[in-house]
């Protein structure tokens, strides 16, 4: 029987980050990686497949080298079964692996809802990570013309785009009032909504599909909820994923009530000597400290650091906190980004924010080739004034704007710090420091939240 220090079963972005972690602390240590797939998928990148790029060879995650250079092993098999009291898996060949440390990166799989007539039909799709299967879609709608795209997250909208991109006539469908409604507030959902109809995507909001339609087996068309059929040669179902927990499950470790295996600050589970990362880890919302379905590779990677750097020595400093829920995205020549919570789920859930919002460019002098607008927006903790949220659109510096406001949120920065804070600005690379719309935003929010407080003293 094969035996190793720490088993990671998955290799993408929770696996690797893990088992990159834990080698680079714990140097003594032998790793072992298991993985079903022959090459692992980058998985952001999926959707560009489609369109951006040439095939799904230029979208593979350059793990093995990475494992080589550590000297961490690396298996292509699939874990059958899991004994704790031994701590020994089973692969499906009959192997054993023993393990001293067990990380679970085992990931998610695409939603196919079971309330959803016609999933069945030949040309319906959902987006896993697979390669071979990802191939196969790409081969399939090369001659498939009309695409209808069934949710409009993130993935469904750059999904939806990619293919309008390579000349497919697209319409996403998003139950919600807006494409994106569950991480932008109003206005940069329907900003984002506007470019991509601009582009040549059609988008029915505000109503969901009712069923699919089909003839000879294959797809005809979908129907929305009014009785609505929409035309389709193809359906791609982009309506979230759920975790895959089955292993974990049959192995008696702990699930919690959204399907995600529990884990806590560390990231172990109920054994711990079993640690549970990325997709299929229990997450909870860094403001909110409820339970979130939030799965991004982003968070996985910060949680297989996390793991990597606890396996064999708990650090108090060293702990995952609740997910920041940074997203971002690009439509054409814009960008939008957003961390921490909008405006409106603040208010829902019963904070009392105020809000400053500053448009601005992100170059000075504005004339200079390639200056983009730019506007950021920032939710603020009206009682402390601590940064809860924000949000971002403009070129492509939004990106790295997003990850801003993710380290302002997780530092728990106040708007007051925010102002005072010294910024490096360069006319080609940033906006001017005299109106750099991250400044000026936290100043317009400043004066929100001295009015509120003029208000509530009136009023007293």
């Amino acid at each position: 029987m094969q035996q190793t220090d720490v088993l990671i079963i998955g290799s993408s972005a929770a696996g690797l980050a893990t088992a990159v972690s834990g080698k680079n602390n714990y140097p003594e240590k032998d790793f072992t990686v298991i993985r079903k797939e022959q090459k692992v998928m980058v998985p952001c990148g999926i959707p560009y497949i489609f369109g951006s790029l040439e095939n799904s060879d230029q979208n593979v995650l350059p793990a093995d080298s990475k494992y080589d250079a550590l000297g961490i092993h690396y298996e292509i098999g699939e874990i059958e079964e899991i004994d704790r009291e031994n701590k020994v898996c089973t692969l499906i060949d009959g192997s054993r692996i023993g393990y001293q440390k067990l990380v679970m990166a085992t990931g998610s799989t695409p939603k196919i809802p079971g309330w959803l007539e016609g999933t069945e039909l030949e040309h319906v799709y959902t987006i896993p990570k697979n390669k071979e299967i990802l191939d196969q879609i790409k081969r399939n709608l090369a001659d498939l013309n009309k695409v209808i795209v069934i949710g409009g997250g993130f993935i469904g909208v750059e999904f939806g785009d990619e293919l309008n991109k390579s000349g497919k006539e697209v319409t996403i469908v998003e139950k919600l009032p807006h494409i994106l409604n569950l991480a932008f507030d109003k206005e940069f959902a329907q900003k984002a909504e506007t470019i991509l109809t601009d582009r040549g995507v059609r988008v029915k909001n505000g109503i969901g599909a009712k069923a699919i339609k089909g003839a000879d087996g294959k797809v005809s068309g979908v129907e929305l909820e009014d009785g609505t059929v929409l035309e389709a040669d193809a359906v791609i179902l982009s309506m979230g994923y759920e975790p895959n927990v089955q292993l974990a499950k049959d192995a008696g470790l702990k699930i919690n009530d959204n399907g995600f295996i529990s884990v806590d600050e560390y990231m172990r589970t109920n054994d711990e000597d079993i640690i549970a990362v990325g997709d299929c880890a229990e997450k909870r919302h860094f403001i909110t400290r409820k339970q979130s379905g939030v799965v991004l590779a982003s968070t996985a990677g910060a949680e297989g650091r996390i793991a990597g750097m606890n396996l064999f020595r708990l650090s108090a400093i060293k702990t995952f906190s609740g997910t920041i829920a940074i997203y971002s995205t690009a439509i054409g020549d814009y960008a939008f980004g957003t961390a921490g919570i909008t405006e409106e789920d603040a208010r829902a859930e019963g904070f009392d924010v105020v809000t400053g919002s500053f448009e601005g460019m992100d170059k000075h002098p504005g004339k200079l080739p390639g200056m983009h607008k730019q506007t950021v927006k920032l939710i603020i903790a009206k009682e402390s004034g601590i940064i809860v949220g924000g949000e971002a659109v403009g070129g492509v510096s939004v990106g790295e704007l997003t990850n801003l406001l993710g380290f302002i949120i997780q530092s728990r920065t106040s708007i007051h710090t925010l102002m005072i804070s010294q910024i490096g600005t360069q006319p080609l690379l940033t906006a001017s420091p005299a109106a750099y719309p991250l400044m000026k935003a936290a100043e317009v929010a400043a004066q929100n939240m001295k009015k509120a407080q003029a208000q509530e003293v009136v009023a007293v």
